[in-house]
């Protein structure tokens, strides 16, 4: 019996010719043919006001921490449940996380929770679109707006998808993106920052170039290029910028073939509803992207036995993240309110394989092992 794997990466076809044509072209280093070509699609495609291709999205989060400014103090409101770099990026700033739970019919914040967080100390709100549905972000917005806070949307799981039509990383003054290779586009390792508001722009490409003002340099806009402010180095190569465009010319071959595999999975897994088995929650100002395909088990030690059981016909089904709140860095500088529904996607959301590879006997294997497993206990 075949191992069918959690993920897989997915190649158009095109990656290595283009790489290929990168090194002919006698430029590897970051910000050349092909990472203009990144550029222009995703700007065009969606309307973001500018991108800048970065080495991942933790970075990207990173230079979006330095562009407000965050300091010692500074507040930061963001869900416990998601991956430690969301947050990671502006601890390493020096600000104090303060998280919110999840909604009770989705692993996204709740929004309702956020208002009594904010203090005077609250700079930013950060709202992660898990599994690349989105959060509701006229709320978040409405509430930067009331209390002049930053909204930095953490779409690391979101490429092409939508909230009430408009793209996910267009509405937040900033975003992040990952095309880390668990992600439905990718480039191994690889992200994006959109920058929405125009006061960030030529700081964002400085911060990008070591805190130099070579962008514009290379542009002709200056005659010899200094520095002149903090940053880091944040551009991918040229390497991986080729592989990345040769993903995003099948961005709707990609899409269309997830999301019928996602279709297919709700379809075949909906028997179980009636023993209380959730399937994804999705709203009706959201959109699906197909990142990631979960059920929610009814508790930890059930959802223990499924993983086995999964192993042992060789399905590898995992689940995602525990809450930070609870983590061994931030446990002891956590005194919120107990985060329930945190707490209980920790424990009982779990993944199914999703990739563009995957079969009908596939799926048809994995959804039966699912129900065979819940018909015996």
């Amino acid at each position: 019996m075949n191992h069918i794997p959690f993920n897989k990466p997915y190649f158009s076809g095109n990656e290595t010719e283009y790489i290929r044509k990168a090194v002919l072209n006698g430029k590897i280093s970051g910000d050349g043919f092909f990472t203009k070509k990144c550029h222009d699609f995703f700007e065009n495609k969606y309307g973001f006001k500018k991108v800048l291709l970065t080495t991942s999205c933790t970075t990207a989060l990173e230079m979006a921490a330095i562009l407000l400014d965050i300091k010692e103090g500074d507040e930061v409101i963001a869900p416990a449940y998601t991956f430690v770099s969301t947050v990671n990026a502006f601890v390493l700033r020096g600000a104090k996380i303060i998280f919110v739970d999840s909604c009770k019919d989705s692993p996204n914040m709740d929004v309702n929770k956020i208002e009594a967080l904010i203090t005077s100390r609250t700079k930013v709100i950060l709202p992660v679109h898990y599994a690349g549905i989105a959060c509701d972000l006229d709320k978040i917005m409405s509430l930067a707006k009331k209390y002049n806070l930053f909204v930095v949307e953490d779409a690391a799981q979101a490429i092409d998808s939508y909230y009430k039509e408009r793209p996910l990383g267009s509405i937040g003054h900033l975003a992040a993106f990952s095309f880390h290779e668990t992600k439905n586009i990718i480039s191994g390792e690889g992200g994006m920052l959109v920058i929405n508001d125009d006061r960030f722009i030529k700081r964002a490409e400085i911060i990008r170039e070591k805190g130099t003002n070579r962008s514009a340099f290379f542009r002709g806009e200056i005659d010899k290029y200094e520095w002149v402010d903090i940053g880091s180095s944040y551009l991918p190569s040229e390497i991986t910028a080729a592989f990345l465009f040769a993903q995003l010319q099948n961005i709707k071959k990609i899409q269309l073939k997830r999301k019928e595999i996602w279709n297919t999975y709700n379809e075949k897994l909906s028997v179980l509803k009636a023993i209380g088995i959730k399937q994804a929650f999705i709203s009706e100002y959201a959109t699906n992207n197909a990142h990631i395909y979960y059920i929610i088990c009814r508790n930890l030690n059930e959802r223990l036995q499924l993983i086995q059981y999964l192993k042992d016909r060789n399905i590898l089904a995992i689940f995602h993240y525990l809450s930070l709140h609870k983590s061994p860095f931030y446990n002891n500088n956590y005194n919120g309110e107990e985060l329930i529904n945190a707490d209980l996607y920790s424990d009982t959301l779990l993944r199914l394989p999703l990739y563009y590879e995957l079969n009908e006997n596939d799926i048809i294997r994995i959804t039966d092992a699912i129900i065979a497993f819940y018909n015996k206990i």
